[in-house]
């Protein structure tokens, strides 16, 4: 029974719709929290895979392509500016294939971000959910390939390219992409691994600012959930690369992203209907 002092009472409405609003903006955060939790915590076993969990959960939960590539890279700056000076202190980072890498993928970013915003959301959905769907196989497929290792310092700034490109227009990749590509061509992972990680956080950043320039502070709601996940996640990384078997792992995420993105192939085409 509602309180006689209340009716008609302006004050009493809006206090009781703050709440509700308030209740609204806290469960929302502890969803985009849990995501970015499982995100960083499969990122932290296997060094990638961050962006591309965090936007196939978020495509899934109905987020636009751009603001949820928006938010995974926002979120991105901190983790990966702290993994990049970690690997720089440790002595991982070849100077030269960073410098490569990071330009190349600050262009190729830059223009992905923009391509994304510019588009027509009816277009760009589908595209993003079949990316993440080959980035479901091409993970799979990097499991159970073995390529014959072979040094080979070509092709860098193409790949940092279109790293950078598919990263902005999927919300992820840059790490299974190039990381896995170089590793492949015979370099050496510890300095591949190394110089991916401290380019990707200017490649990040450019993407981010690109982003910011084009939406605003729109998708902060959602940029805050991943990070406060991703923090919490973080300490928990070494236990998880423990127990876990790494090929296992990949496996379980390339099933998962599948799903993701093959569901919402499968809602748009309902709605097309």
């Amino acid at each position: 029974m509602s309180n006689p002092g209340d009716c008609g009472n302006p004050g009493a409405d809006s206090r009781g719709l703050r709440s509700r609003g308030e209740r609204l903006i806290t469960s929302e955060i502890l969803i985009y929290a849990l995501v970015g939790f499982v995100a960083q915590l499969v990122d932290g076993a296997l060094g990638m895979a961050f962006g591309v969990i965090s936007t196939s959960v978020l495509l899934f939960l109905g987020v636009p392509p751009a603001a949820a590539s928006a938010s995974v890279h926002a979120a991105e700056v901190v983790t990966t500016g702290l993994s990049g000076l970690s690997h720089w202190f440790h002595g991982n980072v070849d100077r030269r294939l960073f410098l490569r890498l990071a330009t190349a993928g600050v262009i190729g970013g830059a223009i992905g971000a923009y391509v994304l915003t510019e588009l027509p959301v009816k277009y760009v959905q589908p595209a993003v959910a079949i990316y993440l769907c080959a980035m479901a196989g091409f993970i799979v497929y990097k499991v159970f390939h073995k390529s014959e290792p072979r040094q080979s310092t070509t092709g860098i700034e193409p790949l940092g390219f279109g790293g950078g490109f598919l990263d902005a227009i999927g919300g992820g990749g840059w790490g299974p992409i190039v990381v896995s590509t170089l590793v492949a061509r015979g370099n050496s992972p510890r300095h591949t691994i190394g110089s991916v990680n401290l380019a990707e956080f200017f490649v990040t950043l450019a993407i981010s600012i690109s982003f910011l320039i084009s939406l605003g502070f729109t998708y902060l709601l959602i940029a805050g959930g991943l990070m406060i996940g991703g923090a919490m996640a973080a300490p928990l990384a070494g236990w998880m690369s423990k127990v876990m078997p790494p090929r296992l792992l990949m496996i379980l995420i390339s099933i998962v992203v599948l799903s993701l993105g093959t569901a919402g192939l499968l809602r748009l085409a309902i709605t097309l209907l």
